[in-house]
């Protein structure tokens, strides 16, 4: 799991991240220096404005206090800045860094999802520029001052333009990293969920099969007691057995989840082990006669553990839910597919033949997973059969790369 987890991005992509939680104090404070100083220096400048006095220097300060509640009041800050900047312009200020002040504005609204504010805010001063630039210079200071170039007016919009472009793509790329991130929050919480799914089919497969074995064992043990001691103990040595490999398999089961990632202490059960499956079945009075069609060859361990599980749970459900005492296994190896058969004759008894529990959805689950399927229902002859085919090679899950 920890390959999974998101590596940190850039310095830059992280405080784009960040933008929009709480006042912005440090950013404001920065801008109102910088803004104060190099109007400073643009009034040395530019010799043909009117001189930066008392109140263009409140003006350069008010922008940035305004800016400290950006991300709260996006619409209400960036027409703020505009009307307080377009003041400062028809005041005859020199040009400067007092547009900076307009372009955090303009920037929080589009990345809070606020663009028209953005185009209105912009577009506010644009329209204000224009009409004191080319109109309202009469009146306003300084005097004697002339209609703005156009060559001015281009470089404005130019500018207003690039404001809005990269404010958008900013956006764009928050709205990107969010999917992102939901995406991989989904695919973890599916991941979860298909763990723990596996685990209780392993818990369901192992307690089953081996409580079954123990339960025939069980009353075999109780009905000989008296009568045949040395059989009933036989019965309790069959109890023992099986416990004893149930606790070992719940154990690795469970080392899963104290210790994720790691590889398992011991190895998955597989066909290697079906003597085994023969050999408790027989002690729990099943025989169970194992026919092999073709040239076996290596499984995947997926489709190994698969096909072990699902021996193991149809035989399971023939101890339990069948009158049979005989059990046939049939291992078919087909060029790029296993083929399982589990046949008893019957009759049911009890519970509806092939189980009424998790077990026949737990084998259905486990083939599908592989890209195989479950055929199982009662036969025209009786008894119940049970066909699993498995793909040699494993399908990859969504979520593999």
């Amino acid at each position: 799991m920890d390959e999974q987890r998101e590596r940190p991005g850039p310095p830059w992509r992280r405080w784009v991240e960040r933008a929009g939680r709480g006042p912005a104090w440090r950013s404001s404070l920065f801008v109102a220096v910088f803004a104060q100083v190099g109007s400073g220096w643009a009034a040395q400048a530019q010799t043909g404005r009117a001189a930066l006095d008392w109140f263009g220097r409140l003006l350069l300060l008010l922008g940035p206090l305004l800016l400290v509640g950006r991300h709260r009041y996006p619409v209400a800050v960036a027409y703020g800045v505009s009307a307080v900047t377009l003041v400062y312009v028809g005041a005859g200020y020199p040009y400067g860094p007092v547009f900076v002040s307009l372009a955090l504005a303009c920037f929080a609204a589009v990345v809070a999802g606020r663009r028209e504010a953005a185009w209105g805010a912009v577009g506010l001063l644009w329209a204000g520029h224009l009409l004191i630039g080319h109109w309202l210079y009469r009146w306003l200071p300084p005097a004697g001052d002339g209609p703005a170039p156009w060559a001015q007016e281009v470089a404005v919009t130019a500018w207003v333009l690039a404001i809005l472009a990269v404010s958008e793509l900013v956006r764009t790329r928050r709205e990107q990293w969010a999917r992102e991130r939901a995406e991989r929050a989904a695919a973890d919480r599916r991941r979860v969920g298909e763990e723990r799914l596996r685990i209780a089919r392993e818990l369901h497969d192992v307690l089953a099969h081996s409580i079954s074995v123990i339960n025939v064992q069980a009353g075999v043990g109780l009905a000989l007691l008296d009568s045949d001691p040395e059989q009933a103990r036989t019965a309790l040595t069959t109890i023992r057995a099986a416990s004893k490999e149930a606790l070992g398999e719940v154990r690795q089961v469970l080392d899963t989840l104290r210790a994720p990632g790691e590889a398992p202490r011991t190895p998955a059960p597989g066909l290697d082990r079906l003597p085994e499956l023969v050999e408790q079945a027989a002690a729990a009075g099943l025989t169970v006669e194992v026919t092999v069609d073709g040239e076996a060859r290596g499984l995947p361990p997926g489709v190994d553990l698969a096909a072990f599980r699902i021996v193991q749970e149809a035989l399971t459900n023939v101890v339990r839910h069948s009158g049979a005492r005989t059990a046939r296994v049939r291992l078919a190896w087909r060029p790029r597919l296993l083929e399982l058969r589990v046949d008893d004759d019957g009759p049911a008894t009890g519970a509806p033949a092939g189980g009424s529990g998790n077990g026949l959805v737990g084998m259905r689950e486990r083939a599908a997973a592989l890209g195989g399927g479950i055929e199982a229902g009662p036969r025209p002859d009786g008894g119940f059969a049970v066909v699993a085919r498995l793909p040699m090679k494993a399908v990859p899950s969504q979520e593999d790369p």
